[in-house]
């Protein structure tokens, strides 16, 4: 949900200098800015080849670095709860009157962290922030990091748990240095560390002190106007940049295409930047959201699909239908007994059920399990696979001989325009297939979820949208039989497999991976995958 960031008019801002001085004292210091007109000189590439570089985060890597409050209102709602998001947003406006910008840092940590267990939130750090910080990145910080040869980031703002994920695994800086946030028997407490720990592996300490001692070509340091980061880089590097909010204007977002590492999975519920405003929206919009979702379920569930479907787009809920060859047809034409194959790309729970509404039929779709709640309210019939190969393939040979089958050999959901690696067995047990491309259109919240816990809670989510949208694309049949003297056997399905993924992958315009469910699992939830509720083959 694209929203404006929230802006303070100037008598506000008054306001609460006037309350800070009245309230506080002495005790306020207000944050450092410049109105000087020198700006920022970005270093030429040749001046960083071969240097090792420190970065102050929120001034050269962010366009927004002030902006602080969405990130902890992601900590806070998808490490915490619904209930922690609406705690921080209520006092937060307080806060912000009254406090001074480090005391208000440290109160939405407290919020945000108290309680919470640390493997979640470093979870959480590797899995849901990153694709926020890369779609506030800034363009021009980006590439001098590109052309540094060592990286050390320094986040004076962010506790280091909320960043070390982003900035190592996809933008691959060498060290990260940052706030420390106390834990106590794997809890946080809440308590933001004064000072900023400047042991990451000893590397950092290695190259001031090689620095002070005059070796090598020294260091460079790029910091903004007059912050802590400025005053500890003229300390210890040979050169310093410093950067200005008026020169940050005209910087530009880093396109998808040019990202440093492709974002193909990431976690989390919240599809949005949760601004002051944006927040205060959605908080808003909540109840009337979850009237929707159990409405727009219960008509699924119960009623047949010719009246189902005109309720769900009566609520804002609409299933689109891509030109393209009538099912009917490509059934007549196959002159196959028995049902029809249609092979899906996975983008949620709720793609057999799409396809069956579109087809406006029964249709069976294969596990290899869904939650007991998901069976009670699944208006299709599921099978259960096993993880046998031959066991599976017999299974689906019989659903098949019954009627049509639905198949995602995905094997889970992929939120991003990739198409994951084809599971072959689909292409063993008939010679032609009917590939069916699904898109999704969401504006809130996700339908996926990499959490066991949340599983069932998926498709209730995906419906919780204010507009969500499926669109729908049956495509010619593609033939799974061997070609070009192609021998039978596993070989021979891999392929047809491939062929099928490069059919899908152009029609919806997506990029092939070779990126499996283990992948996705290992990434986001630090397991294999072994959990319930995805369409499986």
């Amino acid at each position: 949900m694209a929203k404006k960031p929230c802006e303070f008019p100037t008598a506000v801002l008054s306001f609460r200098r006037f309350l800070q001085r009245r309230f506080l004292g002495g005790r306020h210091h207000h944050r450092p800015t410049s109105t000087t007109a020198t700006g920022a000189a970005i270093p030429p590439a040749d001046k960083l080849h071969n240097q090792t570089v420190m970065i102050d985060l929120e001034s050269w890597l962010l366009r927004s670095p002030m902006s602080t409050f969405p990130y902890f209102m992601i900590v806070a709602i998808e490490a915490g709860s619904f209930l922690r998001g609406l705690i921080l947003l209520l006092i937060y406006p307080l806060l912000w009157l009254l406090l001074s910008h480090d005391m208000l840092l440290k109160a939405m940590v407290m919020v945000s962290f108290f309680g919470l267990p640390e493997k979640e939130v470093v979870r959480i750090g590797k899995a849901v922030l990153p694709k926020f910080f890369l779609e506030g990145m800034a363009m021009e910080g980006l590439e001098v990091v590109r052309n540094a040869k060592k990286v050390v980031v320094f986040s004076p703002l962010f506790p280091r748990v909320m960043v070390e994920g982003f900035l190592k695994e996809y933008i691959g800086v060498n060290a990260v240095i940052g706030r420390e946030v106390i834990a106590v028997a794997g809890r946080y407490v809440g308590l933001l560390v004064d000072h900023i720990d400047m042991d990451d592996g000893g590397f950092v300490d290695e190259v001031m002190e090689e620095t002070k001692r005059g070796k090598g070509d020294g260091a460079v340091g790029l910091a903004g106007v007059g912050s802590k980061m400025h005053h500890l880089f003229s300390r210890y590097c040979k050169e310093t940049y410093v950067v200005c909010d008026a020169d940050k204007k005209e910087w530009q977002p880093v396109p998808r295409e040019k990202y440093p590492k492709p974002l193909i999975f990431h976690d989390g519920r919240l599809a949005f930047k949760l601004t002051p405003c944006a927040a205060v929206a959605m908080y808003t919009y909540l109840p009337w959201g979850i009237f929707l979702a159990v409405f727009r379920s219960l008509a699924f569930g119960l009623l047949p699909y010719r009246v189902s479907v005109p309720l769900a787009a009566f609520t804002g809920m609409r299933s689109r239908l891509i030109a393209g060859p009538s099912p009917d047809a490509t059934r007549r034409n196959s002159g196959t007994a028995g049902g029809r194959l249609y092979v899906c790309n996975h983008r949620t729970l709720l793609d057999p059920i799409t396809v069956a509404a579109v087809l406006n039929k029964p249709i069976t779709a294969v596990t290899y399990s869904v939650s007991p709640v998901s069976e009670l309210i699944a208006p299709i019939r599921t099978a259960r696979l096993t993880r046998d190969r031959d066991e599976d393939r017999r299974r689906m040979e019989a659903l098949l001989a019954r009627g049509d089958l639905v198949v995602c050999p995905e094997g889970t959901t992929c939120r991003e325009p990739y198409l994951l690696r084809f599971s072959p067995l689909f292409a063993e047990l008939t010679g032609e297939v009917t590939p069916v491309a699904l898109e999704t259109r969401i504006d809130m919240f996700y339908g996926t979820s990499t959490k066991p816990a949340a599983k069932w809670l998926d498709p209730f989510y995906f419906m919780l949208n204010s507009r969500p949208e499926y669109h729908v694309e049956f495509l010619q049949p593609v033939s799974t039989a061997p070609v070009d003297g192609e021998a039978g056997g596993h070989g021979h399905s891999i392929n047809a497999a491939n062929r099928v993924q490069r059919v899908l992958g152009e029609a919806l315009a997506f990029e092939l991976t070779e990126q499996t469910r283990k992948d996705k699992y290992e990434m986001l939830a630090g397991n294999k995958g072994n959990v319930k509720g995805e369409a499986k083959m």
